[in-house]
Parts: structure tokens; C-alpha cells; sequence
């Protein structure tokens, strides 16, 4: 009898379980520990550019408010809403997988694709519109802008403008000239340390990084503002790559449920891309406010 069970045992395979794998109690054990493990070091990496940006903020806040100032909060809004909703689908995905439900998680799988590939149309928008108005830190990659170049400094916005300086698009700082494509910033910037300044709460930090001989620099300031840029972009721009990387698992996913791969006995895949889902969206939801509305009161 006892050789008759091990006969038995060594022929019944759960579907997904893997050799080196006991029973499937095992293998989700060992799949979940994975994933947190790499989870972990996911956080401490966002934590350290966190960091960064704290610190910086925490010197410098009227540099970081002129440049949070120049992010559209109605976009970042969107693709916050956008990302809620995403996660929301995806928990339904896992949901239906419990489920053995093929058809649903094939739909689910899809619309939260089509929400990540919304987040990542809106930030092409917003890189377009920094492109436009001199916005990214990098000599030569900014529009560039020439003596006798009158063309229209243009970039997609609605009807109604969220951003702070949208009064001026139609105004000089839309045809400032910049051959070279380097980062500018508006005049009106110049507003932030001067209002700090008679209200008499600047940082030392402050103090000493924006004046030159007892004046305000525009040219330090300037360059107090570009960190916001540098931190905008590596922040965004490592978050969207994330946000491929997930439509990359999502469209494997895809392929897997239609084939009828998950089950209510098998749908580890499943769960675990969710795990990395919802934890590009918690990202982003720090992200938001950080980067799009400290420091928006300032010009109001």
C-alpha cells in the first residue's frame, strides 16, 4: 500500500507546480518571500532618490516651489486617478484568477494595460511641454529657440490651463530666445526669494545659495531650480520605466490567462505582478504631491 501511495503521489502533478518544489503550499511560500525580498530593495532604492529630494527641499523650497510651479497639477491629477483605477483592475485580475475565470481576467488584464499605457501618453505630454519651454536640465536638449525664429513655442495643454505661468504663454517668455537649448527658467521665478526674503523665511541654505554679494542671483537660483528638474526627471523617468516594465508582465500575463494557464489551483503569476503593480502606483502616489503641489500656494 505504501508503495501503491508513492506511485500515486509521484503520478498526480499539480498544474504550475515546479520540480524543485514539494507541493504548490511550498512554491507560493517560496514565490511570495521572493517578491517581497525583491519589493525591499525596490523601496530602498525609490527611498534613497526620496532622500535626495527631502534634503534638497528642505535647503532650497522657494527654488522647488518656482519649479513645482512649473508642473501641471491637472496632468499629474490624471495619472494619479488613472493609476488608482489601474490598481483596481488589477486586484480584480488576481480576483477572477481565484476564480479560474479566463474571460474576465483577459479583460481585466487588458484595461489595466490600457490605463498604464494612458499614464505614459500623459507623461510624453508632459516631457513635450518641458522640451517647449526649456525645462530639462541638459544643455541641448531643450527646443531650441534662434534669432528670427518667430514659430509659435508650443505645447498641448486644454482649454483651461492648471499651470501656474500659463497667463504667459501668449507673452515674451514665449519667444525668449535660446540657441543653445539650455535650461531657463521664467522671470517671474524671481518672485519666490523675494517674498520669502521680506517675510524673513529664507533657509541659511537659501541665504547663502542665492545671493552674490548681498544681491539676489538669478544665474544661483537658477541653478537651485535645475535640481527640481534633475530630481523631477530621474523620479518620473525611473518610475515610467517601471510602468514599461509592468505592461511588458502584463502583456506575458495576457497570453497566459487566455491560454488557460492560471487557475483557482495556480494563479501565483497573477498575484505577484500584481504585488509589483500596486507598488509602482503607491510610488506614484508619493510622487504626486511631492513633486506637483508643495509649494503651488506660494503663487496664489
Amino acid at each position: 500500500m505504501a508503495h501503491a501511495d508513492s506511485l500515486e503521489h509521484d503520478h498526480y502533478h499539480p498544474p504550475g507546480l515546479q520540480h524543485q518544489f514539494e507541493d504548490m503550499k511550498q512554491q507560493e511560500e517560496s514565490v511570495a518571500i521572493g517578491m517581497w525580498m525583491f519589493l525591499v530593495q525596490e523601496i530602498m532604492f525609490f527611498g534613497g532618490l526620496f532622500t535626495v529630494y527631502l534634503v534638497f527641499r528642505s535647503k532650497f523650497p522657494m527654488a522647488f516651489a518656482a519649479g513645482s510651479n512649473h508642473l501641471d497639477a491637472f496632468w499629474g491629477g490624471l495619472n494619479t486617478l488613472v493609476l488608482i483605477v489601474s490598481s483596481l483592475t488589477m486586484a480584480l485580475t488576481v480576483f477572477y484568477a481565484q476564480k479560474g475565470n479566463r474571460n474576465m481576467q483577459v479583460i481585466l488584464i487588458l484595461l489595466t494595460m490600457l490605463f498604464g499605457t494612458v499614464f505614459l501618453g500623459v507623461k510624453v505630454v508632459e516631457y513635450t511641454d518641458k522640451y517647449n519651454h526649456g525645462l530639462v536640465p541638459v544643455t541641448g536638449w531643450n527646443k531650441k529657440i534662434k534669432a528670427g525664429d518667430h514659430s509659435k513655442n508650443e505645447s498641448f495643454a486644454l482649454p483651461f490651463e492648471t499651470r501656474a505661468f500659463a497667463s504667459e504663454a501668449a507673452g515674451a517668455e514665449e519667444h525668449k530666445l535660446n540657441p543653445r537649448g539650455e535650461f531657463q527658467i521664467a522671470a517671474k521665478d524671481m518672485d519666490l526669494p523675494k517674498m520669502a526674503e521680506k517675510g524673513g523665511y529664507l533657509t541659511e541654505s537659501e541665504r547663502v545659495g542665492y545671493y552674490s554679494n548681498g544681491q539676489l542671483d538669478p544665474a544661483k537660483f537658477r541653478d537651485k531650480v535645475l535640481i527640481f528638474f534633475w530630481i523631477y526627471f530621474v523620479m518620473t523617468g525611473l518610475h515610467a520605466l517601471h510602468m514599461i516594465i509592468g505592461l511588458g508582465l502584463m502583456t506575458w500575463l495576457a497570453w497566459k490567462a487566455w491560454t488557460r494557464t492560471f487557475s483557482h489551483d495556480y494563479y501565483a503569476p497573477v498575484e505577484m505582478s500584481g504585488l509589483y503593480w500596486h507598488f509602482v502606483d503607491i510610488v506614484w502616489i508619493f510622487l504626486f504631491p511631492l513633486l506637483y503641489l508643495l509649494g503651488r500656494h506660494f503663487m496664489h
